[in-house]
């Protein structure tokens, strides 16, 4: 028996959604070893505020929050604390400049006693002295103050991860590359153990997708937060032993940002179709035309483009009614957002029901909806094509091979396409199959079998047993 460590940051445990049911189904179906997990999220407050009921061979959970670091307190500010070596390593972290070894962070953060805390590392005159040099080469022409704040917001919460204490044990697995593949490397680094990734979406592009959005951060300073998630991911590619992803456009991505293409492989994401083995296939009804869309409701899955659709969509199927089915408490801020948009559009017939079991809901639905700018290989869209539902999804991640098929599947379409934000085009085609019902059971079967052949739990879950399998005889 081998305990595994799956490293989670602002996912697992504390929020339902695809990477998190992932992370359920994986300790769930692999009883034959222990896992534990190493949780990152934002707020205290979340501390054991757990969604998910945790499985029998589950070993215990590390909490960390990022928000934990707003108590530190610097010991004074102090001289020749870094070597000139260390100092170049932190360099090359913050511009990306030279490919960073763990080995060297472990040799700065690890070493017991030599520092009291993440602000005596970042409070010292020899990293002030790093940030002046990046700043004098790259950015002299902003405001020095505003980029010294930045790199603070930046690089305290990585500081302070690194030098807490670390999980022990067989085999480290990351569901990210950002500040949780960080910490796995290290952790794998200390005790000599392999060392794995699997990404869903790519975290550093989901952040650049975030930054280029927010408010929070203004001109200049996005492109800071954007390159330091895609030097972490660098990082993290670098110690990773392998790093898998669910489809090939991934893998893509992930050799285009430098991950070696010897380390990658792909497993695709399961289902499990008995749960919807009672559903049947579309059926003619009377009644209001019923649109579906499972999805938290946060702003990374543009709720807001789904809903100005829809109000173009009531315009030509009058009796037509929508259904977001997902969490609301996660962002409730863009939740405001959603119902305000609904009310300033006077839209009817939209119901936010929260989280939910979907398979008492998916018999009441015509056709599914997926409206988000960025994904991985989407569980919603999985579940919905094990009920026979067809999908009008954006395109992101693995939505194309999903509906589509990949080369040589010549099973047809499940649904349509349209690019992120496009809400015409998204209205027209929802109306296209609405008004069609023999398309979209056609669509609904393929949909059913493409699934059946390829997405099954029982084959996700043996792959990641032969990962394991093997990762476990490797001598570090």
């Amino acid at each position: 028996m081998m305990r595994i460590c799956i490293l989670s940051e602002g996912s697992y445990p504390y929020v339902v959604g695809g990477v998190s049911s992932w992370v359920q189904m994986l300790m769930s179906g692999i009883l034959e070893h222990e896992f534990s997990v190493y949780s990152i999220g934002a707020e205290q407050k979340d501390r054991g505020n757990f969604k998910y009921e945790f499985p029998q061979n589950f070993h215990g959970i590390q909490e960390e929050f990022l928000d934990e670091i707003l108590g530190q307190r610097s010991h004074g500010m102090r001289e020749g604390v870094l070597t000139p070596d260390e100092c170049d390593v932190l360099y090359g972290l913050v511009t990306g400049e030279r490919p960073i070894d763990v080995k060297e962070l472990a040799g700065i953060f690890r070493v017991k006693g030599r520092f009291k805390g993440p602000l005596d590392i970042f409070m010292s005159a020899d990293f002030f002295d790093v940030i002046e040099r990046v700043y004098e080469e790259k950015y002299s022409y902003l405001p020095f103050t505003d980029f010294f704040w930045t790199m603070r917001s930046m690089l305290l919460p990585l500081f302070y991860l690194m030098q807490q204490e670390l999980p022990k044990a067989d085999v480290y697995h990351s569901v990210a590359t950002g500040y949780c593949g960080v910490i796995g490397a290290l952790a794998a680094e200390v005790y000599h153990k392999p060392y794995l990734i699997t990404e869903h979406g790519i975290y550093s592009r989901e952040r650049e997708v975030e930054i280029i959005k927010c408010s929070w951060a203004r001109g200049d300073f996005k492109s800071i937060w954007i390159q330091y998630f895609y030097n972490l991911a660098k990082l993290s590619y670098k110690a990773a032993d392998h790093v898998y992803t669910l489809f090939e456009r991934n893998a893509e991505i992930e050799r285009d940002l430098g991950c070696d293409p010897a380390k990658i492989g792909i497993v695709p994401n399961g289902v499990h179709m008995e749960r919807f083995a009672d559903i049947p296939e579309l059926e003619q009804h009377d009644g209001p035309f019923t649109i579906g869309a499972v999805v938290r409701v946060v702003p990374i899955k543009d709720i807001i483009t789904l809903l100005r659709a829809f109000f173009l969509v009531k315009r030509e199927i009058p009796d037509a009614r929508l259904l977001i089915m997902g969490g609301t408490e996660e962002d409730p801020d863009y939740y405001a957002l959603c119902r305000q948009t609904v009310e300033m559009l006077n839209i009817e017939d939209v119901t936010f029901t929260g989280s939910v079991n979907v398979t008492e809901y998916l018999p009441k639905i015509d056709l599914m909806v997926l409206s988000s700018i960025s994904e991985g290989q989407p569980l919603a869209v999985l579940e919905g094509l094990s009920a026979h539902r067809p999908f009008v999804a954006t395109d992101v991640g693995c939505c194309r091979e999903l509906l589509y098929g990949m080369t040589g599947d010549d099973l047809g379409e499940a649904g349509t396409i349209v690019a992120p934000m496009d809400f015409r085009k998204m209205a027209y085609e929802i109306v296209r199959l609405g008004r069609d019902f023999e398309l979209r059971r056609r669509m609904g079967n393929i949909g059913f079998e493409r699934v059946k052949r390829r997405y099954t739990y029982e084959h996700f879950i043996n792959s990641y047993k032969k990962i394991y399998e093997q990762e476990g005889k490797v001598v570090r």
